[in-house]
């Protein structure tokens, strides 16, 4: 379309009498569709666009809008802000825009004014049954197909008295899982109408608590594109937004427009209620319109120059995220509208943090340059609305910028990937693995130390969602993703994983027993190491995906958590509840809260030691380490040992000083009970020798006393 073309409308008997209402300028703040007891003020953002339409549609499959608002440049704008005030509007009402402008790429301009656009800003969305990617992409309008927007009232809902949780970062285990995925398998007990709902997930809430769970990390739940992946296919995952202030339409038990707003905060506050935070996986670094051959969906059709990076040459999009475009996110426009966002959700839907996807791209400038102090990070680090809410990073993007360690703030957290590569890379039995394993179970101080800050810097975990299950870092060697339709060459190939002995499932007893103990392995490292841990959903009943390792386009039970798992791997649900348990009442004490990484490995660290005191093998062939440490809370005296050799080691232990004993607590060589046993229920260790079997974990504990001298 070129400049000069007329912005599309239709004749009056087409879209009944009364359809242009009478005049009401409206204001430009706030930003969206805002209800008040008169009606609803709407306002956008769009610099270069020579005309607005607001639409209403009385459903979200109508050919035609039932109503439509022009936008006068000159009185209903102020600024770059389009706006008009409609009365007599409520909460429910569908609408989107058109926006005129020109159309030329190689500035940047991609102005369509033949498709129905969604509102940046918008609280909730429609998608009609026979929504059309295509039908974004192709010339010609797309009203009946396209999403929607939906004005909602956030002041109508009774919390209750519910705000977020504030849980100390010491005191907080993270589940990441996905909210469909977790009640959607027919033998999850939840009735069928709800399954993979939000409203299914709040069935499942005794689980989590019984398991002990303290935060659930959901896998993206703002409203995304589900046909944003390959033909045939569905964007199961969600990383594919098309709006960042809206919940996801689908996870709602029913139709109506507004239900997924209120059901999310129904969700949240029954998650609340129960002691569990909600942290939101938030994706601020592409979205779902895609390259330049993508669909007009929302965005592109209001500012392309603003809400994206563009190339050298304007008609092509910068590509750090992998997924065809890169949010210009140090936009002026974009920072309010990422903060604004993060404030709403937290304001108006009482989460507790966020997980930032590929956080490093929003340390990018328009040019796609890395900025020493990006404006939108430190705009989210020190807006008071969000002082206390969780903030993790995942600190690298896809175009091979990686900033664990270097992550720009002071109240970030860290995705610790060199956490999973070095732990699986150990218990793998690879070389030179044991100084880098040792440095992991500490908190990683060769990555964090230098920031002086508290151990949860690092949030430790050995599988998510993106990658092996833990199962299947156990059982494959390689990726086998031939069901996501390209050729197994998606998703990574370096996955630091061993088959044990044999690729994909079996039922020989001996592979089957080193796969549960190395996932006992994993576990235990995970849920003891310094740091804040985290595990994803399923791995504590050995879910598997079949050895796909980006499962993102699978709405299948390759996805879903299989309730049966619970009882055929009932030792390691029951080995993870124990470890949970134990380190929520004593391995978190209040002093976790004041302590740095540095004073906690001064205050509580012993020493390492190898099969003999005080001897620890870190030559390159090694593959064991022990240590000794104190308990932060004081009066306990721990002993771990790694052994990932493929042979039992005798290991030395220090003598208990006043005649105490060291009692094991957990052997993951042992079968089940005994591979671990309630805290004070821990057998006395009877020698000063201790055998440990090959690639196992062992942990003795024992009263302080007046501490460990040498074994005798």
């Amino acid at each position: 379309m070129e400049a000069g073309q007329q912005i599309a409308t239709y004749p009056m008997q087409d879209i009944g009498s009364g359809a242009y209402a009478s005049y009401t300028p409206g204001r430009s703040f706030p930003l969206g569709a805002t209800p008040s007891p008169c009606g609803v003020n709407f306002s956008v953002y769009s610099r270069d666009a020579l005309g607005v339409e607001l639409l209403f549609f009385d459903s979200e499959v109508d050919a035609r809008p039932a109503r439509v608002f022009p936008l006068d440049r000159f009185a209903n704008r102020t600024y770059h802000y389009w706006h008009r005030f409609v009365p007599d509007v409520r909460a429910g009402q569908i609408y989107g825009y058109r926006v005129r402008g020109p159309f030329n790429p190689s500035q940047g301009l991609r102005f369509d004014d033949s498709k129905v656009l969604l509102d940046p800003y918008g609280r909730g969305v429609v998608v009609p049954r026979i929504y059309s990617r295509e039908a974004a992409q192709a010339k010609g309008d797309n009203d009946a197909t396209a999403m929607k927007s939906v004005v909602v009232d956030p002041n109508t809902y009774d919390w209750e008295g519910d705000a977020p949780l504030k849980r100390p970062a010491s005191r907080t285990i993270i589940y990441e899982m996905h909210v469909k995925g977790f009640t959607r398998h027919p033998n999850s007990g939840v009735s069928e109408d709800i399954r993979g709902t939000y409203r299914g997930l709040i069935e499942k809430i005794p689980y989590l608590q019984d398991l002990g769970i303290t935060a659930v990390e959901l896998l993206p739940a703002f409203q995304f594109d589900t046909l944003d992946c390959p033909p045939g296919r569905v964007n199961f995952w969600g990383y594919a937004p098309v709006s960042f202030f809206a919940p996801h339409q689908a996870y709602s038990s029913c139709r109506d427009s507004l239900a997924p707003v209120n059901e999310f905060r129904d969700m949240v506050k029954a998650l609340h209620r129960a002691g569990i935070e909600v942290i939101l996986d938030v994706v601020f670094n592409h979205t779902a319109e895609g390259d330049h051959t993508g669909p007009t969906l929302c965005f592109r059709g209001f500012d392309n120059n603003a809400y994206y990076v563009l190339g050298h040459d304007r008609s092509r999009y910068s590509n750090y995220s992998g997924t065809g475009n890169t949010l210009n996110a140090n936009h002026p426009i974009v920072r309010r509208m990422i903060v604004d966002s993060l404030r709403y959700w937290v304001q108006e839907m009482h989460v507790d943090g966020f997980r930032f996807d590929l956080a490093s791209i929003l340390a990018r400038d328009s040019n796609g340059h890395v900025m020493a102090n990006p404006p939108v990070l430190w705009d989210i680090e020190s807006d008071p609305t969000l002082a206390g809410t969780k903030m993790i990073a995942e600190a690298w993007d896809a175009a091979g910028l990686y900033q664990v360690g270097s992550f720009v703030g002071d109240s970030w957290r860290e995705w610790n990937g060199r956490f999973r590569d070095d732990v699986r890379s150990f218990f793998r039995g690879d070389e030179c693995s044991v100084r880098h394993f040792a440095d992991r179970w500490l908190g990683s101080p060769e990555i964090y130390r230098h920031k002086a800050r508290e151990a949860e810097q690092s949030v430790n975990f050995v599988a998510c969602h993106d990658g092996f299950t833990l199962n299947d870092v156990v059982s494959y060697n390689q990726k086998h993703n031939e069901a996501n339709g390209e050729n197994n060459r998606d998703g990574g190939d370096d996955n630091r994983s061993w088959n044990s002995g044999i690729e994909g499932p079996t039922d020989d007893p001996a592979i089957e027993s080193l796969r549960n103990r190395q996932v006992k392995n994993f576990m235990a490292v995970t849920l003891l190491s310094l740091g804040l841990p985290m595990f994803v959903m399923g791995d504590e009943v050995r879910r598997t995906q079949l050895g796909n390792n980006n499962a993102y386009c699978q709405d299948a039970e390759l996805n879903w958590f299989d309730w049966s798992l619970l009882t055929k791997h009932a030792d390691v649900h029951r080995f993870v509840k124990l470890l949970i348990a134990r380190r929520l009442v004593g391995g978190a004490g209040t002093d976790r809260q004041r302590l740095t990484l540095n004073e906690l490995i001064s205050k509580g660290m012993k020493g390492w030691h190898g099969v003999r005191l005080d001897q620890p093998d870190w030559s390159d062939h090694s593959h064991s380490v022990a240590c000794s440490a104190e308990l932060p809370d004081g009066g306990m005296l721990v002993y771990c040992i790694f052994n990932a050799y493929w042979e039992p080691l005798n290991v030395e232990l220090p003598r208990i000083q006043g005649g105490g004993k060291w009692r094991r607590w957990i052997d993951t060589f042992l079968p089940t009970p005994q591979d671990i046993v309630p805290w004070e229920e821990g057998p006395p260790v009877a020698e000063l020798t201790y055998q440990v079997g090959p690639r196992s974990v062992v942990l003795l504990w024992a009263h302080s006393g007046g501490g460990t001298s040498p074994a005798a």
